[in-house]
C-alpha cells in the first residue's frame, strides 16, 4: 500500500482544490494515468498516478481544499509490507521517485496507447461536468488539451461513445464562444473564495503586508500617432524603454534580507480579467520582439487564459507588471505591487483631453498612466525617471 501526497506543482503554494477526481476507491489505475484534477492558484493542472494499482482509499472529495504534502490517495500496488507514503516532489523529483516507486511525474508523461479512459473534468471546462460523462484514450486528451478543445464540446463517433483522435482533428468550435456567467448567490450568503480570488485575496495580503506602495500619474499625449497602432503593444514596448530608463523598477526586492536583485531580462505579467477572478500570465523577452511577436503572444495568452489551459510556469517569475484597466473603465489607479517585483504600470482608458499649444488649444488624444512601485527599494526620482521613459516612448509617433 503506497500513500500519494499533494506534490508542490511547482507554484510554491500551500494548497490546491480539488476540481475533478478521474477515479474512484476500488478502481484499477496505470502509471502515470491521470486521477485527478486540481485547481491551483491560477491554473487548473491534471496530476497522474505515481504508481499502478487499485484505488484503496481517497482522503479528499471534490471541492476540498488539500494543503501541500497532505495525503491525497491510497494505492494498492500488491507489493505488500506497510503503508509507504509518497514524498511531496521537488522540482527535480518526481513523487514516484521520492518514494522509490515507479516512474512517475507531476506532469505526467501521458500514454500513447488506445486504452479507454473515463474523464469527467478537463482543464480550461466547467469546474463540474452536470452531463454525461466523456470517454476518451490519453493521447486523445492530450491532443485536446493541446488544442484547447473542450472534449465535452466534441461529438464522439467511437466504440461506446469514446472521443477519437479523428474527432478531435476535425472538431470545429462553434463560432460564437460561450459566455460563462458568475454563480449568482442569494443575498447575505458567504461563498467561500477559490482559485483565481482566492490567489488574488493571498496576493493582496501579502502586498497590504510587505509592500511600502506609492503612486504617480502622468499622460501621454498619442495625438501624433499613425493610423493602426497597437495600444497594448506599444503599452509593452513602452515599459522596456523605461527599465532602460531607469532599470531600478525591473526586478525584485526580498525585503526580509534587504537584498535587490534587478534584471536585464523583460518579462511582463498581464492582467486578465476572467469571470473566476483576475489571472496574470507572462509575456517572456519582452526586449527581444517585434510589435507582431507581441501581439500573437497577446492572442495565445487571452484564449488559453480564458480557456483556463494557460500552464502554471507561464504565470512565474516575471519583472515587471501591466494592467491595461482602461480597456473596460476607468482613468487613473493605484495598482498593487505584487512582492517580490518592485513595480506596475497602470494604463485607464484614451481620453479626449483640452491641452495648450502655442498660445491656444487643441484637444488631444492621451493615456492615462499610474505607476505603482514599492518604496522601500526604489525613490521617487527613479520612479519619475522610469515613467518618464514611457511617455517618451509611448509619445513617438510610431
Amino acid at each position: 500500500m503506497k500513500t500519494f501526497n499533494l506534490p508542490d506543482l511547482g507554484e510554491g503554494l500551500p494548497e490546491a482544490e480539488i476540481v475533478t477526481w478521474h477515479v474512484q476507491e476500488g478502481d484499477e489505475v496505470v502509471l502515470d494515468q491521470p486521477m485527478l484534477s486540481v485547481e491551483t492558484a491560477k491554473a487548473v493542472v491534471e496530476v497522474p498516478s505515481p504508481f499502478s494499482g487499485r484505488v484503496a482509499k481517497l482522503y479528499a472529495g471534490e471541492g476540498d481544499i488539500v494543503e501541500t504534502g497532505k495525503p491525497l490517495i491510497d494505492i494498492d500496488t500488491g507489493s505488500g509490507g506497510s503503508a509507504a507514503t509518497a514524498a511531496p516532489a521537488s522540482a527535480d523529483q518526481s513523487p514516484a521517485e521520492a518514494s522509490g516507486a515507479d516512474s512517475g511525474t507531476v506532469v505526467g508523461s501521458m500514454p500513447v496507447s488506445d486504452e479507454e479512459l473515463i474523464e469527467t473534468a478537463v482543464a480550461g471546462g466547467k469546474r463540474r461536468r452536470t452531463g454525461g460523462r466523456v470517454k476518451a484514450a490519453p493521447a486523445v486528451r492530450a491532443l485536446a488539451k493541446k488544442r484547447g478543445i473542450d472534449l465535452a464540446d466534441v461529438p464522439p463517433t467511437g466504440r461506446g461513445d469514446r472521443v477519437t483522435r479523428e474527432d478531435v482533428e476535425n472538431f470545429r468550435p462553434r463560432p460564437a464562444a460561450r459566455k460563462r456567467t458568475p454563480v449568482q448567490l442569494p443575498p447575505g450568503e458567504p461563498e467561500r473564495l477559490r482559485g483565481p480570488r482566492r490567489a488574488m485575496a493571498q496576493s493582496m495580503g501579502l502586498s497590504r503586508d510587505e509592500v511600502c506602495a506609492c503612486t504617480i500619474f502622468d499622460d501621454a499625449d498619442i495625438h501624433g500617432w499613425m493610423p493602426g497602432q497597437d495600444i497594448t503593444t506599444r503599452l509593452l514596448r513602452a515599459i522596456v524603454a523605461g527599465c532602460q530608463a531607469e532599470p531600478a523598477l525591473n526586478g525584485f526586492y526580498d525585503g526580509a534580507a534587504m537584498t535587490r536583485q534587478l534584471e536585464s531580462r523583460v518579462d511582463i505579467a498581464i492582467a486578465v480579467d476572467t469571470p473566476e477572478g483576475l489571472i496574470v500570465p507572462v509575456i517572456r523577452r519582452v526586449e527581444q520582439k517585434s510589435a507582431e511577436e507581441l501581439r500573437d503572444d497577446l492572442d495565445s495568452i487571452k484564449t488559453k487564459t480564458r480557456a483556463r489551459t494557460v500552464a502554471p510556469e507561464e504565470m512565474k517569475d516575471f519583472t515587471f507588471t501591466l494592467s491595461n484597466f482602461g480597456m473596460m473603465a476607468g482613468r487613473y489607479a493605484t495598482p498593487v505591487v505584487v512582492p517580490p517585483t518592485i513595480a506596475i504600470l497602470g494604463a485607464g482608458g484614451v481620453r479626449h483631453d483640452v491641452v495648450p499649444v502655442l498660445g491656444g488649444i487643441e484637444t488631444h488624444r492621451r493615456i492615462p498612466l499610474s505607476l505603482s512601485f514599492d518604496h522601500r527599494c526604489a525613490t521617487g526620482g527613479e520612479a519619475c525617471r522610469f515613467l518618464a521613459g514611457v511617455i517618451g516612448d509611448l509619445q513617438r509617433v510610431s
